[in-house]
């Protein structure tokens, strides 16, 4: 296949080569005489001049270009400075070509006119012509391609992030969920009914959390912090003392962004897939780390004939994460210890994505 691209790419410039040539030819015909015969030795000789210029310019140009991609893509300042350094290849080898043809092979190849230097500055000018039109179409083509490659690139993300928020709404008003919250609340309706009436703040308080952000894709680290307490507290409340939860932010919550819904997921995974009691409780720690991020780590205890886990709630929060930052979500496994760690998103990361798209 990419060999058959190889070939398919050389043809079509073999045969613009071609149809520019020959259009070339027509103007040349009325400036040089000799010209006039196909196998005359200064038509091959312009003829192989032309496809040498035209193919070391186009592929010192692709070279260029992919070199450029390879850094970040094609904006107004490097396309320029592409631009540039492909016409500082063509013009040389040109001037070189033209001379020869005009002075010091001129008898070998036939070339007769009575103006050198006026010849001379005719080919020059229609060789940077050519070219500066070559390397713009070039240019346009790879720029526009970036284009819709970065298009369809946004667009699988954009889906990928409404499937993960679908799945961790899902996720959280599953009738499991709800069924176990009410049930605890019954129990507490005949223990301790001002305890109950605070669980049931709490739950409505979570519920309405994620029907108002499941369609946000980043939400500030305060909001997502005090759902979060809301969730602690009834899993306390359901589990009661088999918990032990630490939380040590030193970061404004103001400033900086998260996933929606993401501490809630690593903390119920590390409640899903983790063996607790009150003899022995889950230790969950949160913290922040500087300014650059947020750790969610806890004891490793794994349930006896667990499930193998898909992962699926990490990489979720992952693709959200790389729609706005190329910083990844961290995984560690430790003998006793399972850390996550997520990069902390500025409040003025989308609008700064907004602008970068633009």
């Amino acid at each position: 296949m990419f060999k058959k691209k190889k070939v398919q790419k050389f043809l079509f410039r073999w045969l613009v080569v071609n149809v520019v040539f020959f259009l070339v030819k027509a103007t040349m015909e009325s400036e040089y005489n000799e010209l006039n015969g196909l196998l005359s030795t200064p038509t091959i000789y312009y003829y192989c001049t032309t496809f040498f210029l035209f193919m070391v310019t186009w592929e010192s140009n692709d070279w260029l270009i992919a070199k450029q991609l390879k850094k970040g893509g094609l904006d107004l300042k490097s396309s320029f400075q592409i631009l540039v350094k492909s016409m500082a290849v063509l013009i040389p080898f040109s001037a070189l070509f033209y001379y020869l043809a005009l002075y010091p092979f001129q008898d070998v190849i036939g070339h007769q006119t009575d103006d050198q230097f006026i010849c001379f500055v005719r080919d020059m000018l229609r060789a940077t012509l050519l070219g500066l039109a070559t390397i713009s179409f070039n240019l346009f083509y790879h720029a526009m391609k970036q284009r819709d490659e970065m298009t369809k690139k946004l667009e699988d993300l954009q889906k990928e992030m409404l499937v993960s928020k679908y799945a961790s709404l899902k996720n959280q008003i599953s009738p499991h969920f709800l069924f176990n919250s009410l049930n605890t609340l019954t129990s507490l309706m005949y223990e301790d009914r001002d305890m109950a009436s605070d669980f049931l703040s709490r739950l409505a308080a979570s519920y309405r959390y994620i029907l108002e952000n499941t369609e946000e894709d980043l939400v500030s680290l305060s909001k997502e912090l005090n759902f979060l307490d809301s969730y602690i507290f009834m899993m306390n409340v359901r589990h009661d003392g088999a918990l032990k939860i630490e939380m040590d932010i030193k970061v404004d919550v103001e400033e900086f962004l998260v996933p929606t819904l993401s501490l809630q997921m690593l903390v119920e995974n590390a409640l899903k897939h983790n063996y607790y009691s009150k003899e022995k409780p889950l230790n969950i720690r949160i913290a922040s780390v500087g300014k650059i991020g947020i750790v969610v780590e806890n004891t490793l205890k794994k349930r006896i004939n667990e499930e193998v886990s898909t992962e699926l709630g990490h990489k979720n929060i992952q693709k959200r994460y790389s729609f706005y930052t190329n910083q990844e979500m961290t995984i560690e496994t430790e003998t006793d210890l399972f850390r996550v760690t997520m990069p902390l998103l500025h409040k003025d990361i989308k609008k700064v994505k907004v602008l970068s798209v633009s």
